[in-house]
């Protein structure tokens, strides 16, 4: 074997702490190395040519490259060496950059770490053997969950763009967390009026084929090759025949059902439609409320349906889709207010949350837009806005900002001037984030053009006292303490992960964060794709985001898709596990921790049972190697051997 050795200075990134120089001259007196040295920046067009010259002068077969984290560069390595006439998996990377120049600034120390990660890269190389990729078909259909604006965004364009779309919506509608806004920030035009277009373009896309009111409930299967079962969960009205004409919703007796579209902040009917240009427009009852199902007597909106469309005895059905790649745009929840105990929340009928107060002020809510106290129906005055109310707090698990409560507040403090023209509004907040263009500009115009008084400082305390909600909080930079008397308090309540992202998290084998949002493969490069190949992210799943944000990540979601079908076939990776028939005992304990269902029972022409990798669903995470108690299923590109001579490698140093 003949191994090329190549080391980075990466600017002074490495060059800075580690001696480049003395490392090269220390690879070139390991056994097996013909060539050694070390470049100023190893990935740029002329490092890469200057590995592809070498690889030809020296009559090289095998390539170790000392830089930063494969993660960036090994995919641009492997492309050289191949371009170069190697097999793409002759090559190794020694990360030198993130895991010893980084790390510390002793020279000499890291200089010696550096010599003992080439060795190892140099004892692996060897024992790589020629891998090569297998090429399969892909179904051309991609599966959008979420019917919010991000997820109908990239829906649209899927369509737009030739593709046939399955959307899955969990709710009786699409439009998502924005149908429910009154007005949108820095704007203030209405947001129904701009999404409405597109929540009809969704219902009426010939290539779009919507599942409302329906969960995702297992997926199975590979990049190009996925199978969905959805399940469309029982509304006990044939939408078929509804034609949302709200008859059924006028005569129905149960008077007292929640009204899950608008958070609580009204009671509905048992039978609904949840606002009047919800997409699709039918009706859905909830058997939690209703005197048919909770007393087996009452049957008025079957009575009075002139469609016949009411269906007592309807059941949840299982429906499967076959698609080739899958966006996730499942939206946000909001913090429970229970939890914020010194606020009061849901406790005082007059502390209400920020998507409450929007649901007030919106023409289409339960008080036609005029803004009420829940307490006793009457216009309030004097309304308080408490910021962070839960973000920015590590003694409940969020420690982060939820990015975009400093424009709403700013917004539902002009909107509130501008239903109560003789009202006074108070923000307490803990610093203003407003960094999207016109952000900044807008929150001024709330305080000096609409009289909005923003005071610095957390609010301690919220009782009440009498009619009145009494507000107290600090004003720091007055350094003194505050307390207002409120006929209305609006919290701005954490950004959090949707309900169930990590049980959704699971079924589509992506990573997700210790505060449930998913996890893109790169923050920078790669941010709406997973590590888990066929499948994206939009939207607010991933973090808090406005909805420009959104919108552009829903769009950005949905090129990554038209790229990934612009092929008829694609190729697989071919680092993944592969079992010894001869080794295996049959104990199928990687079947049980497979992460990814790569793995399935075999049974051999002897009658034996054995274990068997469905290879082009195997991820190559591994578990399966490690599971395995007679070591009979390797992972290729990492087996056994392959680490021990990295190992004997740094015990000989």
């Amino acid at each position: 074997m003949r191994v090329g050795v190549f080391i980075c200075h990466c600017g002074s990134n490495i060059a800075g702490t580690v001696d480049v120089a003395r490392v090269a001259a220390e690879a070139r007196k390991i056994p097996g190395v013909a060539f050694a040295t070390n470049y100023m920046y190893t990935c740029s067009e002329p490092g890469q040519d200057e590995i592809k010259a070498a690889i030809k002068r020296e009559n090289l077969d095998r390539i170790v490259v000392a830089a930063c984290s494969p993660r960036m560069h090994e995919n641009t390595f492997r492309k050289t060496i191949q371009k170069a006439g190697l097999n793409k998996y002759f090559l190794e990377m020694a990360n030198i950059r993130e895991h010893i120049a980084w790390i510390g600034n002793d020279k000499e120390l890291n200089t010696e770490k550096a010599i003992d990660a080439v060795s190892m890269a140099i004892a692996k190389v060897m024992q790589n053997k020629p891998l090569h990729a297998t090429s399969f078909k892909i179904n051309k259909r991609v599966l959008v969950i979420g019917g919010g604006v991000a997820g109908m965004q990239a829906a649209l364009d899927c369509a737009d763009g030739g593709l046939d779309v399955v959307l899955v919506e969990k709710s009786p509608a699409v439009g998502g967390i924005m149908a429910r806004l009154d007005k949108t920030f820095p704007t203030i035009d209405c947001s129904i009026c701009i999404l409405g277009p597109k929540m009809v373009d969704v219902g009426q896309h010939e290539k779009i084929k919507l599942f409302a009111y329906s969960e995702i409930e297992e997926i199975k299967g590979y990049i190009g090759n996925y199978q969905i079962k959805i399940r469309k969960k029982a509304t006990y009205v044939d939408w078929e025949k509804c034609t949302g004409c709200g008859l059924c919703m006028e005569k129905c007796p149960s008077k007292n059902s929640y009204d899950y579209f608008n958070f609580g902040v009204a009671p509905t009917k048992a039978i609904n439609i949840p606002f009047p240009q919800a997409i699709p427009k039918k009706a859905k009852i909830d058997p939690n409320y209703c005197r048919q199902f909770l007393k087996g007597k009452c049957g008025v909106c079957a009575k009075i349906c002139p469609t016949g469309a009411i269906n007592y005895e309807m059941k949840d059905e299982i429906v499967t889709e076959e698609v080739g790649a899958i966006v996730v745009a499942t939206g946000y929840g909001l913090l429970d207010q229970n939890i914020l105990t010194e606020y009061g929340g849901t406790r005082y009928p007059d502390v209400i949350s920020g998507i409450q107060y929007e649901r007030l002020l919106n023409a289409s809510g339960p008080t036609s837009g005029h803004i009420e106290r829940p307490s006793d129906h009457t216009e309030p005055k004097t309304i308080v806005f408490v910021s962070c109310a839960g973000s920015r707090d590590k003694s409940i698990g969020v420690p982060y900002c939820s990015g975009f409560c400093c424009m709403y507040i700013a917004k539902q403090a002009i909107l509130t001037k501008d239903h109560i023209p003789d009202s006074q509004s108070y923000v307490f907040y803990m610093d203003i984030r407003s960094p999207g263009k016109g952000y900044d500009e807008f929150t001024r115009r709330a305080q000096e053009e609409y009289g909005a008084q923003y005071i610095r400082g957390r609010v301690s305390k919220i009782y009440p006292k009498g009619k009145k909600m009494i507000v107290r909080g600090a004003d720091t930079l007055l350094g003194t303490q505050v307390e207002i008397e409120a006929d209305l308090v609006v919290l701005a309540t954490a950004a959090i992960a949707a309900e169930g992202a990590a049980e959704m998290a699971e079924k589509l084998h992506i990573s997700y964060d210790t505060f449930g949002f998913y996890v893109e493969s790169h923050p920078k490069l790669r941010p709406v794709e997973t590590n888990t190949s066929g499948v994206f992210l939009a939207g607010a799943c991933q973090g808090p985001k406005d909805i420009p944000s959104s919108v552009g990540q829903g769009s950005a979601a949905a090129a990554k898709v038209l790229s990934l079908f612009s092929r008829d076939m694609l190729e697989s990776d071919p680092a993944i596990a592969q079992v010894n028939t001869n080794a295996c005992v049959g104990c199928l304990k990687c079947l049980k921790t497979c992460p990814f269902q790569a793995i399935v029972e075999d049974t051999l022409r002897s009658g034996k049972k054995v274990a068997k990798v469905i290879e082009t669903v195997c991820a190559g995470c591994g578990v399966c190697t490690s599971t395995c108690p007679c070591g009979a299923i390797q992972l290729q590109h990492f087996t056994d051997n392959q680490l021990l001579s990295e190992v004997s490698a740094i015990c000989q140093m």
